[in-house]
């Protein structure tokens, strides 16, 4: 059992869930947010959660303040503004089930480094966080505040860049926040179009390789999508496929479920004993859970057991 830190967004999701009889569409609020999503999933797995951000002191704050502690994540961390609301995004999606967002900006931006409390971090193992956490001024200090103080306490730095294009004003200050985790993460999950974007290069292992010959990060995950995925560690590549036979509904969270399944695994592990073996295994278990949370809508309510993920796993 390790203790999981994250710093992030945490926000309604409103996914479309029909047609009213007048026309137009009906949302569900649904609770999440890339880091907390990665939080509950580690939660789900048997380790201790602990959450920094902020949300609005309205009835959306307290629906998502309910909802993680629920997932069993400490919310001493938690933040409710009087000044700014709860932030809200609305998912769009395609025949494919992938989706595209619009968001409305608020609390969680918020956040800043008068917020980022020391004693937080305290007997705390990995610290996790994304770029949505710097995308202004206010929010970056916050970031890089607690970059500071987890790499001063030597804690394991776990980095997903979760790029949203259009939160950013000017996508070179995107590419900044990318490097400031880039350069301090010990393990990164990055998307295919994420690396593709970032380095410029359309081959992903052009890509993997500038990435590594640039930055010390110990373990890469690369998702692919319907494609499964790909984990560089020292001189190994592994990849594994995913479970094509589970109907995706919805993709928002995937990508974080298979951060936090792969995470769990790694600590279960030892990150200084991977080979290819157990790599291997890790995204065979981190694709099976992503499957079963993009089957459902919404995230951090549908979050399947081990079992669930293991079942999966067992079947390819």
């Amino acid at each position: 059992m390790a203790n999981i830190l994250a710093l992030g967004e945490l926000l309604i999701d409103f996914i479309q869930i029909g047609i009213s009889d007048s026309g137009n569409p009906i949302y569900e609020a649904n609770p999440g947010g890339a880091p907390c999503n990665f939080l509950s999933m580690t939660s789900k797995l048997g380790h201790k959660a602990y959450f920094i951000g902020k949300v609005g002191n309205d009835n959306f704050g307290l629906q998502l303040e309910k909802t993680v502690k629920e997932a069993k994540v400490n919310t001493e961390g938690l933040i409710k503004s009087n000044d700014y609301g709860t932030t809200l995004a609305f998912v769009h999606h395609d025949n494919t089930g992938d989706r595209s967002f619009t968001f409305y900006r608020a609390a969680d931006a918020q956040i800043s480094e008068y917020d980022i409390k020391e004693e937080l971090f305290k007997a705390k193992d990995v610290f996790h966080l994304g770029t949505l956490s710097m995308t202004n001024e206010i929010c970056k200090k916050a970031s890089l505040k607690a970059i500071k103080i987890a790499k001063e306490k030597k804690l394991l730095i776990s980095f997903d860049p979760n790029l949203r294009e259009n939160l950013w004003t000017d996508l070179e200050k995107a590419r900044e926040a990318f490097i400031e985790g880039l350069k301090v993460c010990n393990i990164l999950k990055i998307a295919d179009n994420e690396i593709k974007w970032f380095t410029q290069k359309d081959n992903l292992e052009e890509a993997i390789k500038v990435l590594r010959e640039q930055y010390p990060i110990d373990l890469i995950f690369l998702t692919l999508g319907r494609d499964g995925s790909i984990a560089y560690y020292n001189n190994i590549s592994v990849s594994a496929p995913t479970f094509l036979n589970i109907k995706c509904v919805d993709t928002t969270g995937a990508g974080d479920s298979f951060m936090g399944c792969a995470i769990s695994k790694v600590l279960e592990i030892g990150l200084s004993n991977l080979n290819e073996n157990n790599l291997k295994e890790i995204l065979l278990f981190a694709n099976a859970g992503a499957s079963l949370v993009a089957s459902k809508r919404g995230v951090i309510k549908v979050l399947p057991s081990i079992n669930e993920i293991n079942l999966l796993k067992n079947s390819k």
